[in-house]
């Protein structure tokens, strides 16, 4: 008979609990990368995960120890973002929030070049299911199967959106980057 290596599903004992510990510990810089490109600003982000592992804590006796301890949270994460855009609008975001400076740990940020507001402006401008599929496999590592079965949509329509989110985010980096016609405050300057 084959030994099941994989950790069992929290309840609500001592176990269950270590077990939520180590999600936390393993999940929480991923999860939280994941909810700022999706809500664009840093306390709402904060709120969503906290919000998230809130959710997660009372339904974690429905964890599947078959299933991704990421996916699992990633998904708990993707219906907290649908809370907080009916909350707050559809979609929006807040590009450029100075209160992601404001936040920051007393530690070193360990992604904190990867928050850049050029990067969260060019998330901005994708409609939302590229941006969120994008997210999921990109910055939520989850495979391109596991966005799949978590969005409930066939492994093309991933791999599509994926392809086609990467295109506009790297049309909008480049034409960001570029020098604006007109805008002579650059010219002679090195």
């Amino acid at each position: 008979m084959p030994h099941d290596t994989s950790p069992p599903a929290p309840d609500a004992g001592a176990d269950g609990a270590s077990q939520f510990d180590q999600w936390t510990r393993d999940h929480v810089p991923t999860l939280y990368r994941v909810a700022y490109r999706m809500v664009g600003d840093a306390h709402d982000a904060e709120d969503v995960l906290q919000n998230t592992f809130r959710s997660a804590w009372v339904s974690r006796h429905l964890y599947d120890p078959g299933r991704s301890e990421r996916a699992w949270l990633l998904g708990i994460l993707r219906r907290r973002v649908a809370d907080h855009w009916r909350k707050h609008g559809a979609g929006q975001t807040t590009l450029g929030d100075e209160s992601a400076r404001l936040v920051a740990p007393p530690d070193p940020e360990p992604f904190a070049g990867e928050l850049s507001t050029r990067m969260q402006r060019a998330l901005g401008a994708l409609p939302v299911e590229l941006r969120e599929t994008l997210v999921l496999v990109v910055v939520g590592e989850l495979t391109h199967r596991e966005a799949a079965d978590l969005q409930g949509i066939p492994l093309g329509t991933v791999l599509s959106r994926v392809s086609r989110a990467r295109v506009r985010l790297r049309e909008f980096l480049l034409a960001s980057a570029s020098p604006r016609l007109g805008d002579v405050s650059s010219v002679g300057k090195d």
